[in-house]
């Protein structure tokens, strides 16, 4: 693994030795705060794509880019690049319950599950379909494990455990232990249940192997659904009829109407010798519409051109979505204003094109996007990796900015997920250039390394990191980091309360933007090619592109 030199007495190619010595002055926190302001305030009706929230957020986007001094990066020289979906609402409220022995079971959509669908149909109808234990639903023959066994789940409904095998194991297993892997990440649950044919599927939700509690799976399960434009016969393929979330304390129920103990079953699907077993006599019927339409959401992107390198780039990115309008809470608001998630990361875009473009033109090009649809699962960065502005593989690097803190400054910066690429010993040097530190996620067992918009580069070989804040707060420390990002994720994760207020302390926000600055100057004027570490999942892509870099 090669590692950048840094040196904490250059500007140039190194680290400017003080925060006021960056082009155009410091990282403004008060510049951050009120990007962030605006972004997530109410007119902005939480920044849903395509919607009216949308067009005026990709609208301040633009005016900020341009008021930056960067220029267009999106197609045909403008500044956005269109990502083509389909936007699949469901209609009213669904129709569900479950038949148990005897008794007929009415469902509620949100408090006991959330139903969905993205297969190309007007109506779903289900009428009582058997349901089938499949454990975690993975089927992963490099680590000799396969939970379906040839069960056939034709015209049945899958029931699936969230997360991976190991994540409540008392030993590491197959699965790397508490560091999720994809296969614990809902998206593959679903992915491979219609591969095997499955009429639905449901995620048994738990707090604690998800990471986020049930109100994080309700805003975004009565939420639309996106998915990249397919033709019909890829769509069926691709997409169960019937997907969706329930409530552990009803897997429980459905359980015992078999004579079968939730948390014993569970304990045997943490082994490779599991079974998919049918839940006694259970059946679930399901009934509802699905209005299905094309619609165009846009990524933003501006770029600053390299003066010698112009045809190698970093990229600085962050997601500019939120959920948009939802159920009222408490207080009556409706707005899930995605302030921190994702605002914040944003607003350091924004300020970083600010700074940049105010010094020397970099050797590489820079390029500064805003992608869309990111809570609907990476598409706005996958359609950007299969539809790249710059060649990925002369891309040296991408910089993903996700929930900065507006708690003020932490000694320490994160990175999310296990990347295993040498941009983690990077930005380990650059904080301790700065009197800081670099710490892993603390938190493997989320998951987070697939879950934010770097992950959709990484696939296809792009050194990519997700940059997010530490936990080791300059007041308080450790545990009052931990503290209160506990009680943000319990309580305002997708929800209404994640909004600005007048009270938030930004130093922090300045500060860690200031450190992606730091790594984005040294890959921008440096000869330097990152690289994933030995035995990393993504390192075949990157080397089947090597020559290109030889060049």
């Amino acid at each position: 693994m090669r590692m950048l030199l840094l040196s904490s007495c250059l500007f140039v190619g190194g680290i400017a030795s003080a925060a006021n010595d960056l082009p155009g002055g410091s990282i403004d926190p008060d510049a951050l705060s009120r990007h962030v302001q605006v972004l997530a305030s109410d007119e902005f009706e939480g920044r849903a794509p395509a919607t009216e929230g949308e067009r005026r957020t990709v609208e301040y986007l633009i005016e900020q880019f341009r008021k930056a001094g960067v220029q267009p990066g999106g197609e045909d020289g403008g500044w956005v690049q269109e990502v083509p979906l389909v936007r699949a609402q469901v209609q009213g409220t669904p129709e569900a319950s479950l038949q148990l022995g005897d008794e007929r079971v009415r469902l509620v959509n949100g408090e006991d599950v959330t139903l969905q669908s993205l297969r190309p149909q007007d109506e779903v109808d289900v009428a009582d379909a058997p349901l089938v234990f499949v454990g975690y639903g993975i089927d992963a023959p490099e680590r000799h494990w396969d939970d379906y066994k040839g069960v056939d789940l034709h015209g049945k409904i899958a029931v699936v455990l969230v997360n991976d095998a190991d994540f409540e194991s008392d030993a590491p297993g197959a699965f790397d232990g508490k560091a999720v892997t994809y296969y614990g990440r809902w998206t593959y649950k679903f992915e491979e249940a219609a591969r095997r044919g499955a009429e639905g599927v449901l995620i048994v939700h738990e707090t604690a192997p998800a990471a986020y509690p049930w109100a994080t799976v309700k805003a975004s399960g009565t939420s639309p659904l996106f998915d990249i434009q397919r033709s019909k016969a890829d769509a069926l393929a691709q997409h169960t009829p019937l997907r969706g979330w329930m409530q552990r304390a009803l897997a429980e129920r459905i359980f015992a109407a078999a004579g079968l103990d939730f948390e014993a079953e569970k304990r045997k699907a943490m082994h490779a010798d599991f079974r998919p077993l049918a839940l006694g006599d259970a059946r679930l019927s399901a009934r509802f519409t699905v209005k299905r339409e094309p619609v165009v959401t846009r990524n933003v992107v501006a770029k600053l051109e390299g003066a010698n390198y112009p045809d190698e780039s970093v990229i600085f990115s962050a997601h500019w979505d939120a959920f948009g309008i939802g159920q009222p809470d408490a207080n009556g608001d409706a707005v899930r204003h995605g302030a921190i998630d994702n605002a914040t990361g944003v607003a350091s875009v924004l300020e970083l094109a600010r700074v940049f473009a105010a010094g020397p033109r970099p050797r590489r090009t820079l390029y500064f996007i805003a992608l869309t649809a990111e809570e609907k699962g990476l598409l706005g960065a996958s359609y950007y990796a299969e539809h790249p502005l710059a060649p990925l593989e002369k891309t040296a690097a991408v910089l993903n900015i996700e929930m900065f803190s507006p708690d003020g400054e932490t000694a320490d910066i994160a990175t999310w997920g296990n990347g295993r690429v040498s941009l983690e010993a990077d930005i380990d040097q650059v904080t301790r250039a700065r009197g800081r530190r670099w710490s892993p996620d603390p938190n493997l067992e989320a998951g987070f390394f697939y879950r934010a918009d770097h992950f959709a580069f990484a696939r296809k070989g792009v050194p990519a990191i997700t940059v997010g804040a530490g936990l080791d707060k300059r007041e308080g420390g450790v545990a009052a980091g931990r503290a209160l990002r506990d009680a943000y994720f319990a309580n305002c994760y997708h929800q209404p309360c994640d909004a600005w207020t007048p009270q938030w302390d930004a130093r922090g926000l300045a500060a860690d933007t200031l450190l992606v600055y730091d790594l984005g100057l040294e890959l921008a004027n440096g000869r330097h090619w990152p690289q994933w570490n030995e035995g990393a999942e993504f390192g075949g892509a990157r080397e089947a592109s090597d020559a290109a870099r030889r060049r």
